[in-house]
């Protein structure tokens, strides 16, 4: 399922994607994506030591049972924090997220965040490169999230288990936490209801 085509064209016969937050503003890019233009403060994030934000721009379609969301994204990385990612959201502060970020050390990373009524944080490998391919996995309620170059091979950043309903929300994010502004591009977003052979290695 072709989620930015469906956004774009309004083709029946799919979950119409919605914005909710919405961005400052969008814009269609030629080849089908999407460019996000996302607030100052714009975040997803319950801080262990206090304050709770749930205010990045969230593209995205209720989706029931098993799946597979793959995402590829370009970030624009001017301020620390600036992101774009995959969020599969259960209820309000029980969620999970993957996100290509510009962290607080300076690098650009796979980034995982689960929220459990609070958020851990955990960066994953440094990446140098333009764009990333974001994937996330359920099967039941064992998640599993992914990162690749080239939108095949697939290199696992975190495997959990999170008690989410059948019925989720699941959608891509433009984050902007610290800065005046961002931009993000998503370049494609699909989701498949299926479930993976091997969670742990994503497909």
């Amino acid at each position: 399922m072709d989620i930015l085509r469906a956004f774009l064209s309004g083709e029946e016969g799919t979950p119409t994607p919605i914005f909710d937050p919405a961005p400052v503003s969008w814009e269609a890019l030629p080849g089908g994506g999407i460019r996000i233009h996302a607030p100052a403060g714009a975040d997803d994030f319950c801080d262990p030591a206090g304050g709770c934000k749930d205010s990045a721009p969230f593209l995205g379609i209720p989706i029931r049972g098993d799946f597979v969301a793959q995402a590829h994204v370009r970030p624009t990385f001017k301020y620390t924090y600036d992101s774009a990612g995959l969020m599969v959201i259960g209820e309000a502060r029980h969620w999970a997220k993957l996100c290509y970020e510009l962290t607080d050390f300076g690098t650009t990373a796979a980034v995982s965040v689960v929220t459990r009524g609070t958020s851990d944080d955990a960066n994953g490998v440094d990446l140098e490169t333009e764009t990333l391919w974001l994937q996330l996995c359920r099967a039941g309620n064992l998640f599993a999230l992914h990162y690749a170059l080239d939108g095949r091979n697939w290199r696992m950043v975190r495997y959990l288990g999170l008690d989410l309903p059948s019925e989720v929300r699941l959608g891509v994010i433009a984050q902007c936490p610290s800065g005046p502004a961002s931009v993000i591009d998503i370049l494609s977003f699909s989701v498949e209801p299926r479930r993976v052979g091997n969670l742990r290695a994503g497909i």
